[in-house]
């Protein structure tokens, strides 16, 4: 059984031997990691499920430590003499597999590039085992998957410690903003402040619902670590009434650190947030399709038709005469949640007219685009779709002829050719723009390119 759960930072400078005396500025954070450290050896767990994002991390896979035991020290912190020793819970960690596994999520033991264990694991074992070390450990990455993919992680880890007959506690390593200071090692955000008052908020109260609700692009802007951690333990405590006991809140280096204790009370029915979650996202993508124009709804209606059928759409009757009579590239985009799920499209064209485009690169964005699985009939209620029809390209002689919200780029060197569509979030400078669409292209540093502009009408709901 799960017998509490607890949010946690990973500083290293918070150790002594790497702080140098750095440490006393973190005090509280110091105070509160011994507390909640007495509290863990006060439940006496066999085993702790630790969650890190140092851990080994994959796009589309949860990486869990596998084999009898793994050793680290913090060398590459310059404390080598500090390390650690930890015992695994083979049969947990099985079991959480196989689990995983029947439930179609992408979860286990394979592909351990570096058994050694990390800073986000040996902080938090560093306040643990001055109190307590009769537990065995079961280690888990973060991934690339959805964030409800995380939240369904937490839930098989509770079904798991039950299953089994284990007493658990499950530890949340995670930092919050690193971008809340000037001087600090990775700058300022504004994001990276409010990301911090928000989560700590939601925290305090219990809300996991919040956790789940922040948009990639304002999380990703804070430079966080922690989220994907905060809802895996969120997932574990699902269904259950807790109490939070929220110790501490610092940032002086530049990144918040928190910790946070829930104590299980009870059952609450009301608290399953991955259910209240998609529920939302489903009425949010619904009122989305009532103002979608004629090229975002065939687009929608190929990926339907295909994912429930097998079969291309043919193409409807009534479309407006310039999707029938003219051609030109255009990209298919796709979000879920707020992230991108996929995206292919033609810079120039390759059938007999806009719509037919559109729904053979709309098909390809579901099912093709090698970054992601493909589209699931279980996902079309909760998918937001875009098309880009692209203008005529055009040379330019350097970026300073480029603008990132009115002209997409296509950077060419020989047989490499990479494009980034315009007016994309997160993407604010040219040479950002360019670099992103060099890397898509394979083109290194010391190649030689040349740049194309183009403009692009947007449909979007």
């Amino acid at each position: 059984m799960l017998l509490g759960s607890f949010i946690v930072p990973h500083p290293p400078l918070i150790i002594p031997e790497i702080g140098k005396g750095e440490e006393g500025k973190i005090q509280k954070t110091i105070d509160s990691y011994h507390e909640i450290a007495k509290k863990i050896a006060a439940l006496k767990p066999d085993t702790i499920v630790l969650i890190s994002p140092h851990s080994i991390m994959y796009s589309d896979y949860f990486h869990i430590s596998p084999g009898k035991s793994a050793r680290g020290n913090f060398g590459r912190f310059g404390a080598s003499k500090v390390s650690f020793q930890a015992e695994y819970d083979e049969e947990f960690a099985e079991a959480l597999e196989a689990t995983a596994e029947r439930n179609g999520l992408e979860a286990g033991t394979l592909g351990e590039k570096d058994p050694s264990l990390d800073h986000g694991t040996m902080v938090p074992l560093y306040f643990i085992n001055q109190y307590y070390t009769d537990y065995q450990l079961v280690r888990i990455g973060l991934s690339g998957l959805s964030l409800t993919d995380h939240y369904r992680l937490g839930k098989y880890i509770t079904n798991t410690a039950e299953k089994l007959d284990r007493r658990i506690v499950l530890v949340a390593s995670g930092d919050l903003s690193h971008k809340l200071k000037k001087d600090g090692p990775y700058g300022f955000a504004e994001e990276g402040l409010q990301f911090d008052r928000e989560i700590t908020q939601a925290m305090k109260q219990s809300d996991f619902l919040t956790f789940m609700e922040f948009h990639p692009d304002f999380y990703e802007a804070a430079a966080e670590c922690g989220l994907r951690s905060f809802i895996i333990m969120a997932g574990a405590l699902d269904g259950k009434s807790v109490k939070a006991n929220f110790l501490s809140y610092e940032g002086p280096f530049g990144v918040g650190y928190a910790i946070c204790e829930y104590q299980i009370v009870g059952i609450d029915e009301s608290r399953h947030f991955d259910q209240i979650f998609n529920e939302k996202q489903r009425k949010i993508a619904k009122e989305l399709q009532k103002n979608e124009d004629a090229y975002v709804h065939l687009a929608r209606l190929s990926i339907e038709s295909f994912i429930t059928t097998g079969k291309y759409l043919k193409l409807p009757e009534n479309l407006p005469e310039e999707m029938t009579s003219k051609r030109a590239g255009v990209f298919v985009s796709l979000k879920k949640h707020g992230s991108l799920r996929g995206c292919i499209g033609t810079i120039a064209p390759v059938t007999s007219n806009i719509a037919n485009e559109i729904i053979r690169n709309a098909v390809s964005a579901a099912v093709e685009d090698p970054r992601f699985p493909p589209v699931t009939k279980d996902e079309l209620e909760e998918l937001v779709y875009s098309v880009d029809v692209l203008g005529e390209p055009e040379p330019i002689e350097s970026m300073d002829e480029l603008d990132v919200v009115r002209y997409g780029v296509i950077v060419t060197s020989g047989r490499k050719r990479g494009l980034l569509l315009p007016n994309l979030e997160g993407v604010d400078t040219v040479q950002k723009q360019v670099e992103i669409a060099r890397k898509k292209a394979g083109i290194y540093d010391n190649e030689k390119f040349t740049l194309e502009r183009f403009e692009v009408v947007r449909h979007k709901a």
